[in-house]
């Protein structure tokens, strides 16, 4: 069964930084591309990072270019993101998901090209 676990939120004060991680398991997804989604309550989910199954790929919203960066760890079937400068604006619901296509960046930003999905963690922002 494969499963996307999300760790890492928090409670965090403006300008503050905070790392996710995303564990996966059941199967290896070394040959897929990965992404980061947030959610805000009454928002839409909305595209943060992605990064290529290779990691040598990345793309960042604009919002967070410059604040977030994106890795992933394949020999530990591990993805992260680190996020610097955390504004109010940033708080949501985290979620990791691994795309539905091998070997495809794709609409990268569209969350249905993701097959696969971590439950989220939540990560709040304190002014």
């Amino acid at each position: 069964q494969v499963q996307l676990v999300e760790s890492g939120g928090g409670l965090v004060q403006a300008g503050g930084s905070l790392s996710l991680s995303c564990a996966a398991s059941g199967r290896t997804f070394s040959s897929y591309g990965m992404g980061w989604f947030r959610q805000a309550p009454g928002k839409e989910r909305e595209f943060v990072a992605y990064i290529s199954w290779s990691g040598g790929t990345t793309y960042y919203a604009d919002s967070v270019k410059g604040r977030f960066t994106i890795s992933r760890d394949n020999a530990k079937n591990t993805m992260y993101l680190q996020m610097n400068s955390l504004n109010p604006e940033d708080m949501a619901v985290y979620y990791c998901a691994v795309k539905r296509k091998a070997y495809s960046s794709a609409s990268y930003y569209q969350p249905l090209q993701y097959d696969y999905w971590g439950q989220g963690t939540q990560v709040t922002v304190s002014s």
